[in-house]
């Protein structure tokens, strides 16, 4: 029999390990059923939850090696565009001529991936990669699951995948729906655990 190439929590890095246990304990983790809705650097982080993920992560950077990091700036958009005060869609620093990282907590289905590409380029910008929290490494939803809520079970790639293939961007993630899973097997409930492996077998994707 084949050995097993899921993670396990004492294979999972300690960053890792210690990221999901804060997410978890203080319920920015939850599980249940939900309907999904599918020159110089900027930091940018997509309203709503990617603007915290854009400050600490440039707030931490620059603790850490504040001459490497005293260039770079961060900035997010508004989902309401202001037409009063300084007005714009966009709070922070230009994104005119500048290369922009954009940091977001989930992705599923890329849309909103594809909608920032597009906002920063009308800023002037140019999107040089993608940071999400966690990659669920699901496929992306087929025509049926779009438009009835069916699965219709054929394989595809994941967002993050196309998004690379499509723009050919790059992508990463602080930790993945395996490494989540792995930990879970330890401090989670068994109820969570078999959900989300259920849903892994499901929708996995074919990257």
């Amino acid at each position: 029999m084949a050995a097993s190439t899921q993670p396990t929590t004492s294979t999972i890095p300690v960053y890792k390990t210690a990221f999901l246990q804060s997410c978890l304990s203080a319920n920015i983790l939850t599980f249940g059923t939900y309907i999904l809705k599918s020159g110089r650097h900027i930091l940018f982080g997509p309203a709503y939850k990617g603007i915290p993920l854009a400050c600490s992560t440039l707030l931490e950077l620059f603790r850490l090696d504040p001459q490497t990091w005293s260039s770079v700036s961060y900035s997010f958009n508004r989902k309401e565009i202001k037409d009063h005060g300084e007005g714009g869609g966009i709070v922070g620093a230009s994104l005119k001529g500048k290369n922009v990282l954009v940091l977001d907590d989930v992705i599923t289905a890329g849309t909103a991936m594809r909608e920032t590409i597009k906002l920063v380029a009308r800023e002037g910008g140019k999107v040089v990669g993608f940071v999400v929290a966690l990659d669920r490494v699901e496929k992306m939803p087929g025509p049926r699951e779009t438009e009835e809520g069916v699965d219709d079970g054929e394989p595809r790639m994941s967002a993050m995948g196309q998004i690379r293939r499509e723009f050919g961007l790059q992508t990463a993630s602080i930790v993945t729906l395996d490494d989540l899973i792995a930990v879970l097997r330890g401090i989670g409930d068994d109820g969570d655990l078999e959900r989300l492996e259920e849903y892994r077998a499901k929708y996995l994707a074919s990257d």
